[in-house]
């Protein structure tokens, strides 16, 4: 089930469980997990893209194998605020990931994400290899922390 916003997330969600972060590009998909108490995300792997029930069937397997509640998709948004071709393939990948699993899904918008994530790991020194081998999995990771930061004032308000 798609849910269009953070409130609608958590309340799908169980009190407690992992959830993952996806960064969607064209050639790969950065993924991080969060911790069963959803309050810091980890950069776990990115993955290879191939065509879309691959891709779909990799994503599942982490996310039985992790026993992930949850999955947010990075929403690649433009600088206004408008959607583009790259936000709209984004939310046909996941309107079609919905029929293959019950896990609740949501987006979060991604930008600058793969620019904080770039200076993080310049600032870590390191190297331009490695850093084009992580890039996607760290960018999910920041798109991760923050819906999980969202979920925390969220649950703090409320509760």
């Amino acid at each position: 089930m798609i849910l269009p916003d953070a409130e609608g997330f958590l309340a799908a969600l169980p009190r407690h469980g992992a959830i993952a972060g996806l960064d969607l590009g064209t050639v790969t998909i950065g993924v991080a997990v969060s911790d069963l108490r959803r309050r810091v995300a980890t950069p776990t792997e990115t993955v290879r893209r191939k065509k879309f029930t691959l891709d779909a069937a990799r994503l599942l397997e982490i996310a039985a194998a992790r026993d992930l509640r949850g999955l947010v998709l990075g929403l690649p948004m433009n600088m206004d605020g408008s959607e583009g071709p790259r936000a709209q393939s984004t939310r046909a990948f996941a309107r079609n990931l919905e029929r293959l699993t019950d896990l609740p899904i949501t987006f979060w918008d991604e930008r600058l994400s793969t620019v904080a994530a770039e200076r993080a790991l310049i600032e870590a020194d390191t190297s331009r290899k490695r850093r084009a081998e992580i890039i996607d999995h760290v960018a999910a990771g920041f798109i991760l922390q923050g819906m999980l930061d969202r979920l925390a004032y969220l649950e703090n308000r409320d509760g």
